[in-house]
């Protein structure tokens, strides 16, 4: 594989179109740039509930694999097909690599399949899947979670994290052959100049401060956290998607507007259309809707940890509350609303940081990876496709394998 060279690329993928989420417009934009380069891609991901889904992306051909539901979480789908299912898709495909989109449960078994074939295989981390089990009231398992994590990144030839915080994360658990790969932003479609003045009379009818969130409605984004922005005067909360919370979150924030989910132009306008974006979430790897804010001109208010450590300048383009200390994060919007002058400021140091990050540039260091992991693969032994023998113990010894693998917290604050 060189640089100029077609590329051949099987796309593994835990969710895909028809359902809009992080890990699936991360992988529109890479078909997008290997569309342009004028490479080759497959998708292999689990199937639609309710639909069958496009067949075709661009260049990209899509296979569908049968699926079951996640309990609670109906947009959700867990693949079932087997290391030999999955074996001879790609055989047949021939690939010169396998990208596995936030591997969990189908990157578990591709990777083994990708083994068994001896074929190189990046695996992109960026879902903090194992701290999702405390918000779900599953804490007992988390060790058991990040025991997987770190079975499939061993198995990948190399594994590309969003963010330095998940870097140091993924160091703590062990796994081997990191390397920084943040996400592109489409500065384009998101711009100050998107700004709605429907949205603004809708919204904001008497001149309050608009303050956003845009991402999924879900225990693990803590959505109601923003509740304790009641007591803040003059302002207008706005809440952007969908979600099993939704109808929760709307007892709870009686006075927000809801817009659904939104996309493309829509979500746009609606971005630049916030005076300030708070996100809550504090098991962020990245946060693109923070990113997409900071194109659209709009100061950030999020917590120290995870993705928006390395988005968010605090004091230039917003602020990073401790996390779990809302009166920090509440204080921190209080400071924007009643100053307008450093929302004004803060807005064009916003705009200002996000210049450069095109998904041209971050696809093209992502072809350079590509060929990385094929170079690793060819100096690197078969590896057996059995299931890892720690994974069939783990029932048996939770706690201990929580306390072995689960990453240190020691720098979740720095």
């Amino acid at each position: 594989m060189r640089h100029n060279d077609r590329v051949k690329v099987a796309l593994v993928a835990e969710s895909f179109l028809p359902h809009s989420n992080g890990v699936t417009n991360s992988l529109l934009r890479v078909i997008d740039h290997l569309t342009a380069r004028g490479d080759e891609a497959m998708v292999i991901a689990p199937e639609s509930k309710g639909s069958e889904g496009p067949v075709r992306y661009g260049i990209a051909s899509i296979t569908r694999l049968p699926a079951m539901g996640w309990p609670g979480y109906r947009d959700v789908r867990v693949a079932l097909s087997g290391v030999g299912k999955i074996s001879r898709v790609l055989e047949e495909y021939e690939p010169d690599v396998v990208h596995l989109a936030s591997p969990f449960t189908l990157g578990w078994t591709a990777v083994r399949a990708a083994n068994e074939l001896d074929l190189p295989c990046v695996a992109i981390y960026q879902t903090e899947i194992p701290s999702y089990a405390d918000r779900y009231h599953m804490g007992w398992g988390e060790g058991i979670l990040w025991n997987r994590v770190l079975n499939i990144h061993e198995r990948a030839d190399l594994t590309l994290a969003p963010s330095t915080y998940a870097m140091r994360q993924l160091e703590q658990l062990g796994v081997p052959r990191l390397r920084l790969w943040p996400r592109g932003v489409d500065a384009a479609r998101f711009h100050p100049t998107k700004r709605s003045d429907d949205h603004r009379k809708a919204w904001a009818p008497h001149g309050e401060i608009v303050v956003g969130y845009v991402g999924r409605l879900a225990a693990e984004k803590r959505v109601e956290d923003l509740a304790r922005l009641a007591a803040v005067p003059g302002i207008s909360v706005v809440i952007v998607g969908e979600g099993p919370s939704h109808e929760k979150l709307r007892t709870m924030l009686p006075d927000a507007h809801f817009t659904g989910f939104l996309t493309g132009e829509d979500l746009a306008h609606a971005v630049a259309s916030f005076d300030l974006f708070v996100h809550c979430g504090e098991l962020e790897t990245f946060c693109q809707t923070i990113q997409e804010a900071l194109a659209s001109g709009v100061p950030v208010v999020a917590p120290r940890r995870g993705g928006p450590i390395d988005l968010v300048d605090h004091g230039e383009t917003g602020f990073l509350y401790t996390p779990g200390q809302l009166d920090e994060m509440v204080a921190y919007v209080t400071a924007l609303v009643e100053d307008a002058e450093m929302r004004e400021r803060f807005s064009a140091h916003a705009r200002i940081s996000v210049e450069g990050r095109t998904w041209e540039k971050v696809c093209d260091r992502l072809i350079d990876y590509y060929e990385e992991a094929a170079a690793i693969r060819e100096d690197r032994p078969a590896l057996p496709v059995e299931t890892d023998k720690a994974l069939k113990n783990l029932a048996w010894r939770p706690s201990e394998v929580a306390s072995r693998t689960k990453p240190r917290k020691s720098g979740d604050n720095s």
